[in-house]
């Protein structure tokens, strides 16, 4: 298992991702699950991946050389020189469809389904930032002002924090800040998801990025943020009034239309 993240903002974008991968309970590795595509001044493009390992690994191969067809007649489009974000995203696609119709059936027969989760998102020099997710057949969603995050893998864990925090006109850091507190709520109840983590953070038409870091056991920040986090948490739920069960307290009062559960009292009873 695996949790990817990645958020689209007016300041830019933030990725990031986890490192580890799960063959069974006493086999444990690290393999990273991000790249970085940059020319600088003419596009910077991040993808993300989960699901099974050798698949996006081949789809990662794959993509530096898939071509698509240009409809103009000009010379086949790749990352390198789509114009657009969406056209880039295409090959993506196509890509995964490549691995599929070439490993999808053996796999098949090996009782093995062809899984693969992708983010990939970025900017191309002559339009805005976007931000896509990418499904097992290629296809893709792009995300929008009301939803703008993604998250692969393992993902519930982290999920709280981005929904309270992230919004289009958070700040860039604010936002780095929120993702690792995401990711470290994961890495606390899912032992399937560890350190390292890589970490890539794009301002929003430089179309390269000079923050792009690996972060482990010994990163002082995170180190600081894992421990400020789980204290404030607790300060926080110890700051909130227990039940009061009292008869004329606000827990045991009627307050909403629904009556309190009916016990059954005797093997007679019906629930209807």
């Amino acid at each position: 298992m695996t949790y990817c993240v990645a958020v689209k903002l007016k300041a830019g974008m933030v990725f990031l991702s986890d490192s580890r991968t799960n063959a069974g309970l006493d086999q444990i590795s690290t393999f990273r699950k991000m790249i970085v595509y940059e020319k600088p001044g003419d596009r910077f493009m991040c993808l993300l991946s989960a699901g099974n390992l050798s698949i996006s690994q081949s789809i990662r191969e794959i993509l530096q050389t898939e071509q698509l067809k240009d409809p103009d007649g000009g010379e086949p489009i790749t990352i390198w020189n789509a114009r657009s974000m969406f056209d880039a995203t295409r090959v993506l696609g196509s890509a995964v469809r490549h691995v599929y119709q070439r490993d999808g059936e053996a796999l098949r027969r090996s009782g093995i389904e062809f899984n693969a989760s992708l983010i990939f998102g970025g900017q191309i020099r002559g339009e805005g930032m976007r931000l896509f997710q990418v499904y097992s057949p290629g296809n893709f969603i792009e995300a929008t002002a009301e939803t703008p995050f993604f998250q692969i893998g393992e993902s519930k864990y982290g999920k709280p924090v981005l929904d309270r925090v992230i919004t289009p006109d958070t700040p860039l850091e604010e936002a780095t800040k929120c993702l690792l507190i995401s990711m470290d709520s994961t890495l606390k109840s899912n032992l399937s998801v560890g350190l390292p983590l890589d970490l890539a953070v794009y301002e929003a038409d430089r179309c390269a990025s000079d923050r792009v870091v690996c972060i482990d056991e010994h990163n002082a920040y995170f180190h600081m943020l894992r421990s400020t986090w789980g204290r404030k948490l607790r300060e926080a739920f110890d700051q909130i009034a227990a039940p009061n069960w009292d008869p004329a307290g606000p827990l045991a009062i009627p307050g909403g239309r629904h009556a309190a559960l009916r016990k059954i009292t005797d093997p007679k009873d019906r629930l209807i």
